[in-house]
């Protein structure tokens, strides 16, 4: 089966990043052959020939974004590529150029003030108070994919307590988040941030993170 085709394939702008979004299906695929259908479509080798590793190149830990350990991308650099899952959906992001990841999550309508005091900068605590009751759940889910989204594409790091971190309110930015307030440990890599928040059906948020 050729997911490409079963899936919605969505270009992100000019930055070659591709994102296939999979739903509706009674039996999805399994989140690693979303993936591996994905990079085959690009780089035009069979799908079973796709080699995924989850380990992290500097800790063996499986964390952060998959990576390709086949076939390299035409100029011989690695893939870059991410996937993640929610109830049915499959999110799956491949690039040439720049490291990507992929956030989603469920849109609850209260998960408690101490979770967001750890998740959220006060900045977009502030920023939810501020909403609609009936639009804060999925701005809020939208926050939280895309620093999931993030951090995976960051991969091996120091731990950064995503409070830190404050985000543009999504739905007031167009679609495409960025860091609005940064960390040291990120440098000027924060500069670079893009979200792009990916559409998909029910009640959860999507988004990818590209770094560069």
């Amino acid at each position: 089966m050729d997911v490409t085709t079963e899936g919605e394939l969505i270009e992100l702008e000019d930055t070659g990043v591709r994102v296939l979004v999979l739903a509706g299906s009674r039996r999805p695929p399994a989140a690693d052959a979303v993936l591996r259908g994905l990079v085959a479509s690009t780089s035009g080798v069979p799908a079973d020939d796709v080699e995924l590793d989850h380990a992290c190149a500097t800790c063996g830990a499986r964390h952060g974004r998959v990576n390709v350990a086949y076939p390299l991308t035409p100029s011989g650099a690695p893939w870059f590529a991410d996937v993640a899952v929610c109830g049915g959906v499959v999110v799956a992001a491949s690039a040439t150029r720049h490291p990507v990841g992929v956030g989603m999550e469920p849109a609850t309508l209260d998960v408690g003030e101490v979770i967001d005091e750890v998740a959220f900068h006060p900045d977009e605590r502030a920023a939810l108070d501020g909403l609609d009751a009936a639009r804060r759940p999925l701005v809020r889910a939208t926050l939280w994919a895309r620093k999931t989204a993030l951090l995976r594409a960051v991969g091996h790091t120091d731990f950064i307590e995503p409070s830190r971190l404050a985000l543009t309110t999504p739905g007031d930015d167009g679609g495409v988040g960025r860091i609005a307030r940064s960390v040291p440990e990120f440098g000027s890599l924060w500069r670079q941030v893009r979200f792009h928040d990916v559409p998909v059906p029910g009640n959860r948020a999507a988004s990818v993170a590209v770094i560069g």
